[in-house]
């Protein structure tokens, strides 16, 4: 009976919150519906955006008057987000105990197991996508070998590290990491790998 209870309790508390956070957005939307009469059928596509996020807020019922005031830093994060820029990006197959690489290289033999890509950033976010995309070339056909997203927030420098790993012997070729901030490529580092 506990669980059927629990339940019930938290099914009504996940619907009192997205209630709390519907009603907030429609004051929202009546204050900005005068000035952009044409944007008022755009703005409540975003509204459920919020309301999946609900169970988080939801959890915290004494904050619900607070996020009437949440929607303003909304905007404030992705503006954050563009205050964060890639200063380098550095290959090698060790990182130290603060993910940088140990030594930088753009060449690699073959049964190195592991390549390190350390992404320096400068600036500040409260939340942005990193994302490493490792391609493989070979002639012209180009095969992606990984593809990495992480999430990072700062506030100021950091290093983000991305690896890729085989087991085996890696193809000896040209290959490359092309680096994105939030969607937009920012960098990228050409290396190969060979015998020696």
């Amino acid at each position: 009976m506990k669980l059927s209870f629990r339940s019930s309790v938290l099914g009504t508390a996940t619907v009192a919150g997205l209630l709390v956070l519907t009603a907030c957005g429609k004051k929202e939307e009546q204050q900005n519906a005068p000035a952009p009469a044409a944007t008022a059928p755009a703005a409540p596509a975003p509204t459920p955006a919020p309301s999946a996020s609900a169970p988080a807020a939801a959890t915290t019922a004494a904050q619900a008057p607070a996020p009437a005031a949440q929607p303003a830093p909304a905007p404030a994060a992705p503006a954050a987000a563009e205050s964060l820029k890639v200063s380098s990006v550095t290959l090698g197959n060790a990182v130290g105990s603060d993910k940088k690489v140990a030594k930088a290289k753009n060449t690699f033999a073959p049964n190195d197991k592991t390549i390190y890509a350390s992404v320096a950033t400068d600036g500040t976010t409260a939340g942005a996508t990193l994302n490493a995309k490792w391609t493989y070339q070979d002639g012209e056909t180009t095969t992606t070998v990984s593809d990495i997203s992480q999430s990072i927030s700062t506030e100021g420098p950091a290093v983000t590290t991305f690896k890729i790993q085989n087991p085996n012997e890696w193809p000896e070729g040209k290959y490359k990491v092309t680096v994105s901030l939030n969607g937009q490529a920012v960098g990228n580092e050409a290396f190969e790998i060979k015998k020696k």
